[in-house]
Protein backbone atom coordinates (compact mmCIF):
# COMPACT_ATOMS: atom_id res chain seq x y z
CA UNK A 1 0.00 0.00 0.00
CA UNK A 2 2.53 2.38 0.60
CA UNK A 3 4.35 1.97 -2.74
CA UNK A 4 1.16 2.48 -4.33
CA UNK A 5 1.08 5.96 -2.48
CA UNK A 6 4.10 6.96 -3.45
CA UNK A 7 3.61 5.41 -6.64
CA UNK A 8 0.40 7.87 -7.46
CA UNK A 9 2.27 10.84 -5.97
CA UNK A 10 4.83 10.41 -8.40
CA UNK A 11 2.54 10.81 -11.03
CA UNK A 12 0.85 13.49 -9.77
CA UNK A 13 3.42 15.71 -8.94
CA UNK A 14 5.85 14.60 -11.57
CA UNK A 15 9.43 14.49 -11.58
CA UNK A 16 11.71 16.55 -9.64
CA UNK A 17 12.86 19.76 -11.58
CA UNK A 18 15.95 19.65 -13.36
CA UNK A 19 18.08 22.79 -14.63
CA UNK A 20 18.07 22.72 -18.61
CA UNK A 21 21.74 22.32 -19.75
CA UNK A 22 21.59 26.04 -21.26
CA UNK A 23 20.68 27.93 -18.36
CA UNK A 24 23.68 25.89 -16.62
CA UNK A 25 25.97 27.21 -19.34
CA UNK A 26 24.97 30.74 -18.75
CA UNK A 27 25.54 30.33 -15.20
CA UNK A 28 28.88 28.54 -15.30
CA UNK A 29 29.89 31.62 -17.98
CA UNK A 30 28.56 33.99 -15.81
CA UNK A 31 31.25 32.89 -12.84
CA UNK A 32 33.93 32.35 -14.96
CA UNK A 33 33.62 36.07 -15.93
CA UNK A 34 32.97 37.10 -12.41
CA UNK A 35 36.47 35.73 -11.46
CA UNK A 36 38.70 36.03 -14.59
CA UNK A 37 37.51 39.46 -15.72
CA UNK A 38 36.19 41.95 -13.05
CA UNK A 39 35.33 45.54 -14.23
CA UNK A 40 37.34 47.01 -11.13
CA UNK A 41 40.69 45.79 -13.10
CA UNK A 42 39.79 48.44 -15.44
CA UNK A 43 39.50 51.19 -12.89
CA UNK A 44 43.24 52.25 -12.98
CA UNK A 45 42.41 53.03 -16.34
CA UNK A 46 39.74 54.65 -16.39
CA UNK A 47 41.07 57.22 -13.33
CA UNK A 48 44.24 57.91 -15.12
CA UNK A 49 41.58 59.11 -18.81
CA UNK A 50 39.58 61.35 -16.07
CA UNK A 51 42.61 63.05 -14.39
CA UNK A 52 44.83 63.42 -17.30
CA UNK A 53 42.85 63.76 -19.86
CA UNK A 54 39.08 64.45 -19.87
CA UNK A 55 39.54 67.24 -16.99
CA UNK A 56 41.99 68.81 -18.64
CA UNK A 57 39.73 68.48 -21.52
CA UNK A 58 36.93 69.96 -19.31
CA UNK A 59 39.09 72.58 -18.12
CA UNK A 60 40.45 73.51 -21.56
CA UNK A 61 36.84 74.56 -22.29
CA UNK A 62 36.17 76.34 -19.25
CA UNK A 63 39.05 78.49 -18.86
CA UNK A 64 39.32 79.68 -22.45
CA UNK A 65 36.13 81.96 -21.40
CA UNK A 66 38.28 83.41 -18.44
CA UNK A 67 40.33 86.22 -18.21
CA UNK A 68 42.76 83.44 -16.15
CA UNK A 69 46.72 84.62 -16.33
CA UNK A 70 49.41 84.96 -14.37
CA UNK A 71 49.15 88.38 -13.59
CA UNK A 72 46.16 88.12 -12.06
CA UNK A 73 45.22 86.74 -8.64
CA UNK A 74 41.07 85.89 -9.62
CA UNK A 75 39.51 84.26 -12.32
CA UNK A 76 36.41 86.12 -13.81
CA UNK A 77 34.41 84.98 -17.00
CA UNK A 78 34.90 86.93 -20.40
CA UNK A 79 32.81 85.25 -22.63
CA UNK A 80 34.51 85.76 -26.09
CA UNK A 81 36.91 88.25 -25.67
CA UNK A 82 39.81 86.02 -25.91
CA UNK A 83 38.76 85.22 -29.34
CA UNK A 84 38.09 88.60 -30.65
CA UNK A 85 41.73 89.67 -29.03
CA UNK A 86 43.90 86.59 -30.64
CA UNK A 87 42.10 87.48 -34.52
CA UNK A 88 42.44 91.03 -34.12
CA UNK A 89 45.88 91.19 -35.12
CA UNK A 90 46.06 88.70 -37.76
CA UNK A 91 48.95 86.47 -35.67
CA UNK A 92 46.50 83.16 -35.01
CA UNK A 93 45.30 83.10 -38.47
CA UNK A 94 49.23 83.07 -39.37
CA UNK A 95 49.69 80.39 -37.72
CA UNK A 96 46.92 78.40 -38.36
CA UNK A 97 47.96 79.13 -42.16
CA UNK A 98 51.62 77.67 -41.24
CA UNK A 99 49.89 74.83 -38.90
CA UNK A 100 47.75 73.32 -42.34
CA UNK A 101 50.43 73.97 -44.78
CA UNK A 102 52.93 72.05 -42.59
CA UNK A 103 50.40 69.43 -41.86
CA UNK A 104 49.93 68.84 -45.72
CA UNK A 105 53.17 68.94 -46.70
CA UNK A 106 54.03 66.00 -43.54
CA UNK A 107 51.11 63.67 -44.76
CA UNK A 108 52.13 64.10 -48.48
CA UNK A 109 55.76 63.75 -48.00
CA UNK A 110 55.39 61.03 -45.29
CA UNK A 111 52.88 58.80 -47.25
CA UNK A 112 54.79 59.04 -50.17
CA UNK A 113 58.32 57.90 -49.07
CA UNK A 114 56.34 54.95 -46.44
CA UNK A 115 54.49 53.72 -49.97
CA UNK A 116 57.94 53.71 -52.19
CA UNK A 117 59.73 51.96 -49.12
CA UNK A 118 56.89 49.46 -48.75
CA UNK A 119 56.77 48.81 -52.67
CA UNK A 120 60.37 48.38 -52.44
CA UNK A 121 61.11 46.13 -49.57
CA UNK A 122 57.85 44.18 -50.42
CA UNK A 123 59.81 40.75 -51.31
CA UNK A 124 60.46 38.84 -47.50
CA UNK A 125 64.33 38.19 -47.90
CA UNK A 126 66.83 38.86 -45.44
CA UNK A 127 68.31 42.01 -47.07
CA UNK A 128 64.81 43.38 -47.11
CA UNK A 129 64.17 42.84 -43.48
CA UNK A 130 67.34 43.97 -42.28
CA UNK A 131 66.25 47.37 -44.18
CA UNK A 132 62.94 47.45 -42.97
CA UNK A 133 64.86 47.27 -39.47
CA UNK A 134 67.03 50.28 -40.26
CA UNK A 135 64.33 52.82 -41.56
CA UNK A 136 61.85 51.76 -38.21
CA UNK A 137 65.19 53.23 -36.21
CA UNK A 138 63.46 57.26 -36.78
CA UNK A 139 60.24 55.90 -35.92
CA UNK A 140 61.52 54.44 -32.09
CA UNK A 141 64.20 57.54 -31.70
CA UNK A 142 63.29 60.84 -29.82
CA UNK A 143 61.59 63.38 -32.11
CA UNK A 144 63.44 66.43 -29.89
CA UNK A 145 67.11 63.90 -30.69
CA UNK A 146 66.23 63.99 -34.38
CA UNK A 147 65.58 67.87 -34.53
CA UNK A 148 68.62 68.17 -32.58
CA UNK A 149 70.68 66.50 -34.99
CA UNK A 150 69.19 67.60 -38.09
CA UNK A 151 69.63 71.33 -36.63
CA UNK A 152 73.57 70.56 -36.19
CA UNK A 153 73.28 68.73 -39.71
CA UNK A 154 71.84 71.67 -41.39
CA UNK A 155 73.92 74.03 -40.35
CA UNK A 156 75.84 76.27 -42.76
CA UNK A 157 79.14 74.99 -41.16
CA UNK A 158 77.55 71.25 -40.62
CA UNK A 159 77.80 68.39 -42.20
CA UNK A 160 75.20 68.35 -44.92
CA UNK A 161 77.37 71.39 -46.62
CA UNK A 162 80.32 69.83 -46.67
CA UNK A 163 78.58 67.01 -48.02
CA UNK A 164 77.65 68.94 -50.78
CA UNK A 165 81.50 71.04 -51.20
CA UNK A 166 82.75 67.73 -51.81
CA UNK A 167 80.79 66.91 -54.33
CA UNK A 168 80.42 70.10 -56.39
CA UNK A 169 83.96 70.94 -55.69
CA UNK A 170 82.94 73.87 -54.15
CA UNK A 171 82.09 75.76 -50.83
CA UNK A 172 78.69 75.99 -49.76
CA UNK A 173 77.34 77.65 -46.97
CA UNK A 174 73.63 77.30 -47.60
CA UNK A 175 71.62 78.00 -44.40
CA UNK A 176 68.60 75.36 -44.52
CA UNK A 177 67.42 76.65 -41.77
CA UNK A 178 67.47 80.10 -42.12
CA UNK A 179 65.37 80.67 -45.30
CA UNK A 180 61.96 82.14 -45.01
CA UNK A 181 60.98 80.64 -48.39
CA UNK A 182 62.09 76.52 -48.00
CA UNK A 183 62.35 75.93 -43.84
CA UNK A 184 58.63 74.92 -43.55
CA UNK A 185 59.49 72.65 -46.36
CA UNK A 186 62.72 71.16 -45.11
CA UNK A 187 60.97 71.14 -41.53
CA UNK A 188 58.07 68.71 -42.92
CA UNK A 189 60.71 66.48 -44.68
CA UNK A 190 62.18 66.07 -40.98
CA UNK A 191 58.90 65.37 -39.94
CA UNK A 192 58.36 62.57 -42.56
CA UNK A 193 61.69 61.05 -42.19
CA UNK A 194 61.15 60.53 -38.88
CA UNK A 195 57.88 58.65 -39.30
CA UNK A 196 58.02 57.38 -42.79
CA UNK A 197 58.73 53.90 -41.24
CA UNK A 198 55.86 53.98 -39.38
CA UNK A 199 53.74 54.40 -42.82
CA UNK A 200 56.24 51.85 -44.54
CA UNK A 201 54.71 49.34 -41.91
CA UNK A 202 51.13 50.22 -42.69
CA UNK A 203 51.25 49.78 -46.40
CA UNK A 204 53.44 46.50 -45.57
CA UNK A 205 50.76 45.06 -43.70
CA UNK A 206 48.56 46.37 -46.56
CA UNK A 207 50.39 44.95 -49.44
CA UNK A 208 50.73 41.10 -47.46
CA UNK A 209 46.92 40.70 -47.20
CA UNK A 210 46.09 40.96 -50.11
CA UNK A 211 44.96 37.26 -51.32
CA UNK A 212 48.16 35.44 -53.73
CA UNK A 213 45.17 33.93 -56.27
CA UNK A 214 43.98 37.37 -57.51
CA UNK A 215 47.59 38.22 -58.16
CA UNK A 216 48.41 34.88 -59.94
CA UNK A 217 45.09 35.39 -61.90
CA UNK A 218 46.18 38.66 -63.06
CA UNK A 219 48.93 37.35 -64.59
CA UNK A 220 47.43 34.46 -66.28
CA UNK A 221 44.98 37.03 -67.95
CA UNK A 222 48.17 38.58 -69.04
CA UNK A 223 48.66 41.74 -67.10
CA UNK A 224 52.30 42.71 -66.82
CA UNK A 225 53.76 43.52 -62.84
CA UNK A 226 53.13 47.37 -62.98
CA UNK A 227 49.28 47.20 -64.71
CA UNK A 228 48.73 44.62 -62.17
CA UNK A 229 50.08 46.83 -59.73
CA UNK A 230 48.02 49.92 -60.46
CA UNK A 231 44.64 47.75 -61.07
CA UNK A 232 44.45 44.94 -58.40
CA UNK A 233 47.01 45.95 -55.87
CA UNK A 234 46.69 49.73 -55.34
CA UNK A 235 43.02 49.44 -54.82
CA UNK A 236 43.34 46.75 -52.59
CA UNK A 237 44.68 49.17 -50.42
CA UNK A 238 42.57 51.74 -49.58
CA UNK A 239 42.41 50.57 -45.82
CA UNK A 240 46.31 51.28 -45.38
CA UNK A 241 46.03 54.65 -47.21
CA UNK A 242 42.69 55.65 -45.30
CA UNK A 243 44.59 54.83 -41.75
CA UNK A 244 48.39 56.29 -42.97
CA UNK A 245 46.99 59.40 -44.40
CA UNK A 246 44.59 60.08 -41.18
CA UNK A 247 47.09 59.55 -38.85
CA UNK A 248 50.33 61.33 -40.47
CA UNK A 249 47.57 64.60 -40.71
CA UNK A 250 47.03 64.30 -37.40
CA UNK A 251 49.90 64.04 -36.00
CA UNK A 252 51.59 66.90 -37.78
CA UNK A 253 48.70 68.87 -36.77
CA UNK A 254 49.62 68.52 -33.59
CA UNK A 255 53.70 68.88 -34.06
CA UNK A 256 55.71 70.54 -31.29
CA UNK A 257 58.65 68.80 -30.93
CA UNK A 258 60.72 68.67 -34.26
CA UNK A 259 60.05 72.46 -35.15
CA UNK A 260 61.11 73.52 -31.69
CA UNK A 261 64.27 71.78 -31.86
CA UNK A 262 65.12 72.45 -35.59
CA UNK A 263 63.70 76.25 -35.61
CA UNK A 264 62.17 77.04 -32.46
CA UNK A 265 59.23 78.66 -35.03
CA UNK A 266 62.18 80.78 -36.89
CA UNK A 267 63.24 82.25 -39.15
CA UNK A 268 61.05 85.00 -38.98
CA UNK A 269 58.07 83.12 -37.10
CA UNK A 270 57.78 81.46 -40.60
CA UNK A 271 57.82 78.50 -38.82
CA UNK A 272 55.54 78.98 -36.10
CA UNK A 273 53.15 76.27 -36.24
CA UNK A 274 49.98 76.51 -34.10
CA UNK A 275 51.76 73.97 -30.82
CA UNK A 276 54.45 76.56 -30.66
CA UNK A 277 52.62 79.78 -30.95
CA UNK A 278 50.54 77.70 -27.72
CA UNK A 279 53.87 77.28 -26.23
CA UNK A 280 55.21 80.92 -26.32
CA UNK A 281 51.84 81.82 -25.32
CA UNK A 282 51.07 80.24 -22.22
CA UNK A 283 55.36 80.93 -21.25
CA UNK A 284 54.08 84.95 -21.35
CA UNK A 285 51.62 83.63 -18.72
CA UNK A 286 48.42 84.62 -20.99
CA UNK A 287 46.93 81.45 -19.81
CA UNK A 288 43.67 82.08 -20.87
CA UNK A 289 45.03 83.05 -24.54
CA UNK A 290 47.06 79.79 -25.17
CA UNK A 291 43.92 77.94 -23.66
CA UNK A 292 41.68 80.01 -26.38
CA UNK A 293 44.18 78.62 -29.53
CA UNK A 294 44.40 75.25 -27.81
CA UNK A 295 40.43 74.78 -28.15
CA UNK A 296 41.27 76.62 -31.75
CA UNK A 297 43.65 73.77 -32.84
CA UNK A 298 41.12 71.06 -31.38
CA UNK A 299 38.29 72.36 -33.37
CA UNK A 300 40.36 72.94 -36.34
CA UNK A 301 41.81 69.10 -36.50
CA UNK A 302 38.47 67.77 -36.15
CA UNK A 303 37.46 70.24 -38.97
CA UNK A 304 39.83 68.69 -40.95
CA UNK A 305 40.57 65.41 -40.22
CA UNK A 306 36.59 64.38 -40.20
CA UNK A 307 36.31 65.10 -43.50
CA UNK A 308 39.19 63.44 -45.09
CA UNK A 309 38.64 60.06 -43.18
CA UNK A 310 35.23 60.34 -44.54
CA UNK A 311 36.03 60.80 -48.02
CA UNK A 312 38.87 58.28 -47.71
CA UNK A 313 36.05 55.68 -46.16
CA UNK A 314 34.03 56.59 -48.88
CA UNK A 315 36.97 55.90 -51.79
CA UNK A 316 37.03 52.45 -49.60
CA UNK A 317 33.43 51.47 -50.58
CA UNK A 318 33.86 52.22 -53.98
CA UNK A 319 36.91 50.76 -54.57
Amino acid sequence: MVMAEDTAVRRVSGPPPSRTPTAGRRSTTSRINRRTHPMWFMAPAFAILLVFFFLPTLFNFIYAFTDWSGFKSEIHPVGFDNFGDLTSDGTLFRALRITVFYAVLVAVFQNLFGFGLAVLLERDNRVNRILRTFFLIPVLMSALAVGYIFQALLKPEGSVNQLLGAVLQTDVDYAWLGDTTWTLVVVAAIHSWKWMGLSMLIYLAGLKTIPEDIIEAARIDGASRMRTFWTVKWPLLAPAVTFSVSSALLGSMNGFDIVQATTGGGPARTTEILNIFIYRTFGQGLFAQATTMSLILFLLVSIMAFPVIYVLRKREEIL
